[in-house]
């Protein structure tokens, strides 16, 4: 239904295809006017708090572009060339100084923005929880051990959505990443557990995958499931190498190693000089992983990341190892408790104590671990956790934490100032297809950010121009190198980058360009288009007029 008065948030339920009811934000606000002394204020905290920018910096040596109008004509010529005949471009290119808008084309035209999604999200969690926010993974049990360590009973997992526990922040075995969550146990002064070990993510409420995500997309590493109990990124590594004689299964090996993914082999290792190579297969519905094709003898090894059903039983297996080689032994069974299950129980819920917890780093770095890397499943989690964070009195909400995130993302948004029907999304990290906003909202959003009490952790997390993450390999040579922070985004069919930069005459920038619905040519890719626009926005040499 419509909202009532123009200061009013209106959500529009629409039905997807599974028939779940999503809220598109549509608040009841033209486009928020800001006057000259406010953007000076803004420029005045960006110098404070943006001081990470160099000025007009670049590994080579160019005369970028003389004026403000001769970039419009520069960028005019760019989207108008007739390879895009049947594409779709939007940009907007604003000044964070003075408030000008330097350029745009189709601002206010809906584009699948991709990966440029998680700068919402990011956005939301940074305003709704603090760049000091932290997640607590808690060890859970209806009473406490007894004077020898034995706990009578379960011993609950519960599980926030910490996406940080794996073994590359741990820098070593999965051993590693669970031995601070193993430690406080052994510090409560628990030894021994009669009952199950119990992987309880009740917590986050709806579907294990994201709204609008394609089947095909969930057996690789960026869709894993989401849970309240992510370990590993929820994914684990398949490496494949010859065997020792030809017409014998090549060998395989998961790391880090686990008993609950059943392998069916069915690799043959060929001569050296044949061609092939094994294919992975992990059906969604379970944990068979299928390996076929041909292995060629004295070839190095193969390697696929493969995702797993269910991560909550993986982080409980391993957990219970870990626990054993600190001679904690678990007489039960380990089994999971998922929010419907918890829904489905009668009578009272038991009293539970914490024994112990670890808690996550601050979401500040977890930001970076997001947008540096674009990490689909930390975008998801942290967007489930903004929805529990405001799910109404008593948590009897029918709305699942996706939902209640995105319901947050609407109110936020209304408060960036973003114009009605600019911003459709249906979960957050942009692996849906259906998600949608304009180039205008999204400069509108890195506006807001741009002076925001957590404006440095927001640039932080962004990748650089030639230095890292997603954009390590790209404008290197230009201005934009060292200088340029942004989001990139890329599904088939959509690409896009949006971020800030500081031209060559120290002017701080936004800018957001997308295009969708264009396929590249064999000689330049749509990469590198955005890149061509993020170059000339460094290489200007003429500050705007306010």
């Amino acid at each position: 239904m419509q909202g009532g008065s123009r200061n009013e948030l209106a959500i529009r339920p629409q039905t997807t295809a599974n028939g779940r009811v999503k809220c598109l934000f549509s608040p009841g606000l033209a486009p928020r006017v800001f006057s000259r002394a406010r953007w000076w204020a803004g420029a005045l905290a960006w110098l404070g708090l943006f001081s990470p920018f160099p000025g007009a910096v670049g590994a080579a040596d160019t005369n970028g572009v003389a004026t403000v109008a001769e970039l419009k004509q520069r960028l005019a010529a760019l989207v108008a060339e007739p390879r895009f005949e049947a594409g779709l471009w939007g940009v907007k290119v604003i000044s964070l100084d003075t408030g000008a808008t330097l350029f745009e084309h189709n601002a206010h035209r809906l584009f699948s923005p991709a990966s440029n999604s998680k700068l919402y999200t990011v956005a939301l969690g940074l305003d709704r929880l603090g760049a000091d926010y932290r997640i607590r993974t808690s060890l859970l049990a209806e009473r406490r051990p007894d004077a020898a360590g034995t706990l009578a009973g379960d011993l609950i997992l519960y599980g926030r959505g910490d996406p940080t526990i794996n073994t590359r922040l741990a820098k070593g075995s999965i051993d590693d990443a669970l031995e601070p969550l193993a430690a406080a146990l052994v510090k409560a002064g628990v030894r021994r557990v009669t009952g199950d070990l119990v992987a309880d993510v009740s917590f986050i409420q709806g579907p294990e995958f994201g709204s609008g995500w394609t089947w095909d997309d969930l057996e690789y590493y960026y869709g894993a499931e989401i849970s309240a109990l992510t370990i590993n990124d929820n994914y684990l590594r398949a490496v494949v190498t010859p065997g020792e004689t030809e017409g014998v299964p090549a060998r395989i090996t998961l790391s880090p190693p686990t008993s609950l993914i059943w392998i069916s082999n069915r690799t043959e290792t060929v001569s050296k000089d044949a061609r092939g190579g094994p294919r992975f297969q992990r059906p969604i519905d379970g944990n068979t992983l299928y390996v076929t094709g041909p292995v060629p003898l004295e070839h190095a090894a193969y390697s696929e990341d493969i995702t797993f059903k269910h991560p909550e039983l993986f982080f409980a297996d391993w957990f219970r190892q870990a626990l054993a080689r600190r001679g904690v032994r678990v007489d039960g069974a380990v089994r999971r408790l998922s929010w419907l299950e918890q829904q489905g129980r009668k009578g009272p819920e038991p009293e539970r104590v914490e024994l112990a917890f670890i808690e996550s780093p601050p979401l500040r770095d977890i930001a970076r671990e997001i947008q540096k890397p674009s990490q689909n499943l930390y975008t998801d989690l942290l967007l489930a956790t903004v929805g529990e964070r405001f799910r109404g009195p008593g948590g009897l909400e029918p709305m699942t934490s996706e939902d209640l995130g995105l319901r947050e993302l609407n109110k936020f948004l209304r408060q960036v100032g973003v114009p009605r029907g600019e911003v459709f999304f249906e979960e957050g990290s942009g692996l849906s297809r259906n998600n949608l906003t304009t180039p205008n909202a999204t400069c509108l959003l890195l506006a807001h950010m741009s002076r925001h009490p957590a404006a440095e952790a927001y640039l932080e997390a962004l990748p650089i121009a030639g230095v890292d993450g997603t954009l390590r390999n790209r404008m290197k040579e230009t201005l934009a190198q060292g200088n340029l922070r942004g989001k990139t985004g890329t599904l088939r069919w959509a690409s896009s980058l949006s971020g800030y930069v500081t031209s060559a005459a120290g002017e701080k920038l936004a800018f957001s360009s997308m295009i969708n619905r264009y396929a590249p040519g064999p000689n330049r890719s749509a990469r590198a288009d955005l890149d061509e626009i993020g170059a000339l926005l460094a290489g200007l040499r003429e500050k705007s007029a306010p």
